[in-house]
């Protein structure tokens, strides 16, 4: 309806119906636009029908008199509609208005929002006793995600309600509310039709959960994988591994999880297969390794974690893939600028190897390119890496300056150059004409301006698509035990990135 959030479907037509809008037109009960917006997509929708019409005073945008809102909604249901939805607040006399007038596929589903906040499980269960105790056929309740653990507690109460329940916890913290909800058996889920059609904070596109998400997959017993961090909606991937997993029928989904505190996220998600496991990305690589139980040799010394295991015990083990992803993509590259063979050492070994950066990419950087024998100069406000990986230590400020010889590797691992940010870059282009190989680890935008800027120097230049990639190579053979699907994840990134 106009000027309020509508997902509309299935009529149920017939004469008596007809009639009622003739007298309710006659009458003019309700507004001619409301009658005619209801007729129109009530019955011309092909699927089954729910019916908002939500007041201003509960999150909508209706304004105006709320016994003829209420008119419309008893009109929806006249017409054919399966479900409207009326809120906690009205519902005792919503309900007693249509008693002994209900269609027998007709369900009515009473809802309460907040927007403010996530109340306690105790809050949450009294208030879904309220609303049975409205007579109502199906639970929404709707809350304000502070943190990713808020979800937690309305997932507690789907998963033991006795009536159809709908639990959604609003903003992008709840997301993962929205995207599992068959997991925990809520009754259904929200998803807009394009992004102007967002008609709550939080809401994906319906498009998403189906193609991104795999929604229809959801089962109670799939496994839950995901991808930490702050911010996380960016990253591209639940495209990969979704993908993966619906290609050889695993029972798993992997989803975005916006993540503050890393030690809260594991202590309220202790499921085994919730989180089964999960990629680690800014700013959690570093902190989220006092939360592993077992730490893999070679992400303990470089001190940044980005893939993390649960074991069957329960246990969290954790890894560092970016190494491998990021270092056998530079090996390459200068293997083609050289024409040397791969296996007859790496072409790493003497290289003087500057790193822009001192997070956990720029330890997995530093750490990879020292064990392969290059000579590496750590660039970063703090100097403390280059001690680690017995290399040099310079500021970022010097970089432009410093070129002691030609024929350099530049890994640039800071945020400098990433969207929105895109116009940004780490060292002036000038400076580039002494490198012969340019990395950068951002891949969003992929043709970052460092990169755009290498390339017109004559530099190689790495994609950091191209360490996404062949990381996550690694993180799914952690996740599953299988061979990552590398052909499905090259395609879908060259189609995405």
């Amino acid at each position: 309806m106009r000027g309020s959030p509508t997902l509309l479907c299935t009529p149920l037509m017939g004469t008596t119906v007809d009639q009622m809008l003739i007298e309710m037109r006659k009458a003019k009960e309700i507004g001619a636009d409301v009658v005619e917006d209801l007729e129109i997509l009530i019955k011309r929708s092909p699927l089954p029908t729910l019916v908002t019409y939500r007041p201003f005073w509960e999150g909508g945008q209706y304004d105006g008199d709320d016994n003829k809102r209420q008119d419309a909604l008893r009109l929806a249901m006249h017409l054919g509609a399966s479900y409207v939805d009326i809120e906690l607040e009205v519902a005792y006399e919503f309900i007693n208005s249509i008693h002994g007038k209900k269609p027998d596929n007709f369900k009515v589903i009473v809802s309460s929002h907040n927007f403010h906040n996530t109340p306690s499980s105790e809050a949450i269960g009294n208030l879904v006793a309220r609303i049975q105790a409205s007579g109502a056929d199906i639970v929404k309740v709707a809350t304000t995600a502070l943190d990713i653990t808020d979800c937690a507690r309305v997932f507690q109460i789907m998963v033991h309600s006795q009536i159809p329940t709908i639990g959604i916890v609003m903003g992008e913290r709840g997301l993962i509310s929205r995207l599992l909800s068959p997991k925990f058996g809520a009754y259904l889920t929200y998803g807009a039709l394009d992004t102007g059609a967002i008609s709550a904070p939080g809401q994906p596109l319906a498009k998403d959960l189906l193609d991104l998400y795999n929604f229809r997959l959801i089962r109670p017993d799939t496994k839950v994988y995901g991808i930490i961090g702050k911010p996380v909606g960016h990253s591209k991937s639940p495209l990969l591994f979704n993908a993966a997993f619906k290609s050889v029928g695993l029972n798993a989904v992997y989803v975005h999880l916006l993540v503050d505190d890393v030690e809260k996220f594991f202590e309220a998600y202790s499921a085994v297969d919730f989180v089964a496991g999960c990629s680690c990305t800014i700013p959690h690589k570093e902190v989220a390794v006092k939360c592993m139980g077992e730490i893999d040799p070679i992400a303990k010394k470089i001190g940044a974690i980005n893939n993390i295991v649960r074991r069957p015990d329960g246990t969290l083990t954790a890894f560092n893939t970016d190494y491998i992803g990021a270092i056998s993509a530079i090996e390459d590259g200068l293997r083609e600028l050289n024409g040397a063979t791969p296996g007859v050492g790496s072409p790493l070994a003497g290289k003087l190897f500057v790193v822009l950066g001192a997070g956990g990419a720029g330890k997995s950087l530093a750490y990879g390119a020292a064990q392969k024998g290059a000579r590496v100069v750590v660039a970063n406000r703090t100097l403390e890496l280059a001690d680690k990986v017995g290399g040099q230590a310079m500021t970022l400020d010097e970089v432009a300056s410093f070129h002691p010889e030609d024929r350099m590797v530049l890994a640039n691992t800071t945020s400098v150059g990433m969207k929105p940010n895109a116009d940004g870059t780490p060292i002036p282009k000038l400076a580039l004409r002494h490198y012969c190989l340019v990395f950068d680890a951002i891949y969003t935008p992929k043709d970052t301006r460092l990169l755009r800027e290498a390339r017109e120097s004559g530099a190689i230049i790495v994609y950091g698509t191209e360490m996404l990639i062949r990381q996550g190579f690694e993180q799914y053979k952690n996740f599953t035990g299988l061979q990552a699907p590398e052909e499905l994840f090259r395609t879908l990134m060259e189609k995405h990135a």
